[in-house]
């Protein structure tokens, strides 16, 4: 029996054009309610900006990402959908997928990396139903994409990519359509920026395309994690490449390399691109979650902590007050997360520190390290002693969270004032990485 043939991945051409989004555009209308478009007092006191959020949150399937994956699977002919569909995802394109396959009683077939959350796995199940296969391998979205691709080569299956494909983009471009029209029947007031969050960049490269083309100049602004920058290094190398280390803390973004027709967008556009700490988005997911009652997951985030640090930047180029849209791309956050997203948060804004302490192994030791080091409104979060081979000292991992961080300047004199030998440990360090 021979091998069946895949099909085409789709037009070769990496430029969908406004006809072709507008035609995307009409399709989702029936597949799709519009997102809400919500001006946020917070950011909008804090950053002397007026901010909107667009919340693609809000989406059936709590992502942007059934956009494209609709919008590719409702255009298949009557052989692919006998065939079938098969994509690979960190989890919220697959949901996409999922809901599409069910929609369009279409067989499907979703590849995930295992550090894909458990919430996002229950979901994308639920969705597809009977329709759709989860299959569970690899540590990157890079590992499920080569598992999905080997799929369709043996199978003929349809590949949906998540973002690499003119009907995927065309699919995501049309939150800049809606987004248009929404802001048509507010007061007709075109924003100045939208700031958009960046993985594989098909949102960014359909936006290039959906606002890229207004009567009057929308400043996009894309924003990446710090740890997963790969649309600035395909940029900088002239196209895609593959980052030489990933952090998949931002699960959602967390792509080593951008695709061809994506980078190809991008590259003739050149939108404003910037990378922002993990961090500062674990800081935003709090304050989204505790101030706006907006559950975003990291890459939900990645917009608006990205418009925290460009907003002396906006202002000074379009003006106190300018009117900016961040897209909250994805609300699919799992809450077992949540402690490591205070830890970070914590240690982004100063406030949480630790320490190699050697303690003399004799009685009062630590209670001396209590009194005489430890501010008045310091807190031990962890003590663990890492060495009890020596007799006459034993070194401990010491964890310590402060009210403010300028107290951090207080403590170090303390220790340095001490007899104990104090070493930092440094969020950079192998132990760090350990404890967070």
């Amino acid at each position: 029996m021979s091998t069946p043939t895949p099909p085409s991945a789709g037009p070769t051409s990496p430029r969908p054009t406004p006809a072709d989004v507008a035609a995307a555009a009409r399709t989702l209308g029936a597949w799709l309610p519009p997102t809400p478009l919500q001006r946020n007092d917070r950011l909008s006191a804090a950053l002397g900006l007026d901010v909107w959020l667009k919340r693609e949150d809000l989406q059936p399937v709590r992502s942007y990402k059934v956009r494209g994956a609709a919008h590719l699977i409702s255009g298949l002919t009557a052989t692919e959908r006998e065939r079938g569909v098969t994509c690979a995802s960190a989890g919220n394109h697959a949901q996409g997928v999922a809901l599409a396959c069910a929609r369009a009683g279409v067989r499907g077939r979703v590849h995930l990396p295992r550090t894909t959350p458990r919430q996002k796995r229950e979901r994308i199940a639920a969705l597809g139903g009977d329709l759709v296969d989860v299959v569970i391998g690899g540590d990157t979205y890079d590992d499920a994409a080569a598992a999905s691709r080997a799929y369709a080569a043996a199978s003929g299956a349809t590949p949906v990519p998540a973002f690499d494909d003119p009907r995927t983009i065309a699919g995501q471009a049309t939150v800049g359509t809606e987004l248009l029209a929404q802001v048509a029947d507010l007061d007709g007031v075109l924003p100045a920026a939208v700031v958009v969050p960046v993985g594989g960049g098909g949102l960014l490269a359909g936006l290039c395309v959906s606002l890229g083309g207004t009567d009057t100049p929308i400043e996009l602004v894309g924003v990446e994690p710090a740890g997963a920058a790969s649309m600035a290094a395909a940029l900088a190398a002239g196209g895609p490449v593959d980052l030489a280390t990933l952090d998949g803390f931002v699960d959602g973004a967390a792509v080593r390399r951008v695709g061809v027709h994506t980078h190809a967008l991008v590259a003739a556009h050149r939108p404003v691109l910037d990378a922002v700490p993990e961090g500062l988005v674990c800081v935003e997911m709090l304050d989204l979650y505790g101030a706006d009652g907006v559950i975003a997951e990291p890459a939900g985030a990645l917009a608006t902590a990205g418009l925290r640090q460009q907003a002396a930047r906006l202002r000074a180029v379009h003006g106190e007050g300018a009117r900016v849209v961040a897209i909250v791309s994805g609300g699919n956050n799992d809450v077992s997360r949540y402690d490591e997203v205070v830890e970070r948060a914590l240690v982004h804004e100063g406030l949480k520190h630790y320490f190699l302490v050697e303690f003399p192994q004799e009685p009062g030791a630590l209670r001396r390290f209590l009194d005489d080091v430890l501010g008045p409104d310091d807190d031990i979060t962890l003590f663990e002693y890492v060495k009890r081979s020596n007799r006459e000292t034993g070194p401990a991992l010491v964890g310590i969270e402060l009210q403010h961080a300028e107290d951090l300047v207080g403590l170090r004199t303390r220790m340095a004032e001490s007899s104990l030998r104090v070493e930092p440990v440094p969020p950079d360090s192998p132990l760090f990485r350990f404890v967070m």
